[in-house]
């Protein structure tokens, strides 16, 4: 857990607060007062759960901030994968009268913009901001929010290809995601989509919370040739329970996202999150100091895409590097 987070405990009870100051000097005004260049700013960030890559684009969206010199106040709050935790936040966000609610995932996004139509929404780490009614438009997003997202429209059917391409074998691709994400169903989609006119097929495990991941994963043994994990944030937060099967079993396990490369993942066609974080954060800046309204702001694409893969992650799970993937990918142990 980062140092000065404020958590959410189990239960949905709200823990006590610390608000981590970025920048200098100032005083806080509340939502719609005028501020000057010495004002600091109230950020409330809301984060559905603690997971490597979703750390990153908040690291990014607060240096992006400190790098445009502003002074802010950012109130955390962990919802623990717990949609009720979220509500509650997004609406102490609200009643506390922040300047601006950074929603850091998609079910975070959502709670936010159910409960404000006039305090500024920047999101990142959503995959389809359309499909889950966040936008109207990605280059006309609507009143009070906008953001970036995590999806690259190359990612997921590159990764389809390259199971297809070196993995000729393979004919059953296990995938564990909870379908109350509507991110991971919209992925799934995309998923079935690029498998058409391959071999592949999906095979589908659903789970509501990460205590129910490793047995997920333990279903499959037997009936998959490949897992891929794509970024459910329910799945993601209990990685290290697929990457320990995978091991077991000597199945690839390609994921979603780079930092799931470095925790053991074989392999992912991805992007840094600190990066969209850190796109999210230069937007929030011009909402903040007025630059810029947010209906002007359209939802920025991730860019930078790249396959990376993890030599250590295929020895355990007995996959021999192939040495035109010399080309293609660049290499972590």
């Amino acid at each position: 857990m980062k140092k000065g987070w404020k958590s959410l405990l189990v239960g949905g009870s709200i823990a006590s607060s610390l608000f981590i100051l970025g920048g200098c000097g100032g005083t806080s005004t509340s939502n719609g007062g005028e501020k000057t260049e010495e004002s600091t700013y109230k950020v409330g960030v809301t984060q559905i759960v603690e997971h490597p890559s979703l750390d990153k684009a908040l690291e990014g969206f607060q240096k992006a901030l400190s790098d445009k010199g502003l002074s802010v106040d950012y109130d955390v709050q962990i919802a623990q994968g717990d949609q009720n935790n979220n509500q509650t936040i997004a609406t102490n966000f609200v009643g506390d009268k922040v300047d601006l609610i950074f929603a850091n995932s998609t079910p975070s996004a959502l709670s936010a913009l159910n409960v404000t139509s006039e305090i500024p929404i920047l999101f990142t780490s959503v995959t389809d901001p359309i499909g889950a009614g966040l936008v109207e438009a990605m280059d006309k997003p609507g009143q009070n929010i906008t953001g970036t997202t995590d999806t690259h429209p190359d990612a997921i059917p590159n990764t389809i290809k390259f199971i297809a391409d070196y993995f000729g074998g393979a004919s059953s691709v296990g995938m564990i995601y909870n379908s109350g994400e509507q991110n991971s169903t919209a992925q799934i989609e995309l998923v079935e989509k690029a498998m058409e006119g391959t071999d592949l097929k999906t095979k589908l495990v659903s789970v509501s919370t990460s205590a129910e991941v490793k047995q997920a994963a333990e279903s499959l043994v037997g009936s998959v040739d490949v897992f891929y994990i794509i970024t459910d944030n329910t799945v993601v937060s209990a990685l290290e329970s697929v990457i320990q099967v995978a091991n077991d079993a000597d199945i690839p396990l390609f994921v979603g996202e780079l930092d799931s490369v470095e925790r053991g993942g074989f392999a992912a066609y991805g992007f840094d999150y600190f990066d969209i974080g850190y796109e999210a954060g230069v937007m929030a800046a011009q909402v903040l100091t007025k630059e810029k309204a947010i209906a002007d702001l359209p939802v920025q694409y991730p860019g930078n895409l790249k396959l990376l893969i993890n030599k250590n992650a295929a020895a355990d799970m007995g996959i021999e590097l192939k040495p035109e993937w010399d080309e293609l990918a660049e290499y972590s142990e």
